[in-house]
């Protein structure tokens, strides 16, 4: 563990935008997290305004505020939010900066990097601390091509992919990698997003920041490097982006370049239309063609998980009934009611693969 964290929102905690504060509330092997900052959600336990799970995080006004009430002071402050084109907003650039001069290190899973303003960089040098921007890559001399060797990997793998972007993937796969722990099957997650390197997976790498080029060489590079280190029975990949949106296709490359031949699929039933891309008309397809789509590319969909935002309980269950009896497959709902539905799933993908 790294230390102690403040999370910053700047107002967004209890929007779809705080995924990354989100999955830090929820649970992080990296931080220990005191409190959230967030104007509108102030006064109250940030786990009960993300899933009304009290969680013992309190949530500030105003980093001063954090300051002045907690028994001790953050070591880091940590952003939280994803914002339009990944830009650091004057809000957050205000905020950060105040957090340098109290003497917290910076951490950044935004596009724009916090260490590349002169500002900044000049007052965490004269205090004393550090600016992490978690998108930065290694040089290119030191990233990876494709190479073949994962087909030494002896553990098999499950991606958890999406007919959408920000549905919860990653949430699934860390209830997932828990659940399967707990049911004694040696399991790792190899993450591809900044919020899993902040929940502290050991095996992973950003892969949006990564040049095109490299993508499937550094998704084989992390798989290979997993099972050389622990020797799991099972790697689960954490899926990025969705299958067929238009501004990020993502999915091939956990099947054909990570050789993952398991899928759980997450899925949004109350989105007609893929997030932020409304006003074009494109509409997300069916479950059905999605599976299809992933059978095409040689896997095989285990189970459907479901994101229940915009639906009521009672609507919720109900298309979880009608998928279930029209795909055939398990179909969870992982905030509702967990995941512990799918270890047997689980259980049985690893028998036909021959690792049970």
């Amino acid at each position: 563990m790294d230390g102690t964290a403040l999370v910053v929102c700047d107002g967004l905690f209890a929007t779809a935008n705080a995924k990354t504060a989100h999955g830090l509330v929820r649970g992080t092997d990296r931080y220990r997290v005191l409190a959230v900052v967030d104007g509108p959600s102030a006064g109250r336990d940030a786990g009960d305004v993300l899933d009304g799970v009290r969680r013992g995080i309190p949530v500030y006004a105003s980093i001063a505020d954090a300051l002045r009430e907690l028994p001790e002071k953050p070591a880091f402050c940590v952003v939280g939010v994803a914002t339009s084109g990944g830009r650091v907003t004057p809000g957050l650039r205000a905020l950060l900066c105040e957090a340098i001069d109290a003497g917290m290190s910076v951490v950044n899973g935004l596009h724009e990097f916090v260490s590349d303003d002169p500002k900044a960089a000049a007052a965490a040098a004269k205090k004393g601390v550090s600016i992490r921007d978690v998108r930065k890559t290694a040089p290119r001399a030191e990233l990876h091509f494709w190479s073949g060797e994962i087909l030494t990997v002896g553990a098999p793998r499950i991606a958890v992919l999406g007919t959408d972007c920000a549905l919860g993937k990653r949430t699934t796969a860390r209830f997932l990698l828990e659940a399967c722990r707990a049911a004694g099957i040696r399991t790792e997650l190899v993450f591809t997003g900044q919020t899993g390197w902040m929940q502290g997976a050991p095996f992973g790498f950003v892969l949006d920041s990564v040049p095109n080029d490299f993508v499937s060489g550094e998704l084989e590079h992390a798989i290979v490097s997993c099972w050389k280190a622990s020797r799991p029975e099972l790697i689960l990949l954490e899926g990025q982006s969705a299958l067929r949106n238009p501004s990020g296709p993502c999915g091939s490359e956990f099947i054909l370049s990570g050789r993952a031949a398991g899928v759980i699929l997450q899925h949004a039933p109350h989105r007609t239309y893929y997030e932020g891309l409304e006003e074009f008309g494109l509409r997300i397809p069916p479950v059905a063609d999605e599976i299809e789509l992933i059978h095409r590319l040689g896997a095989r969909t285990l189970a459907v998980a479901l994101n229940g935002e915009g639906m009521t309980p009672e609507a919720l269950r109900a298309e979880q009934q009608r998928l279930r009896w029209g795909l055939g497959i398990p179909v969870i709902r992982p905030l509702e009611e967990g995941v512990g539905a799918l270890v047997p799933v689980v259980r049985e993908f690893l028998s036909s693969e021959g690792k049970a």
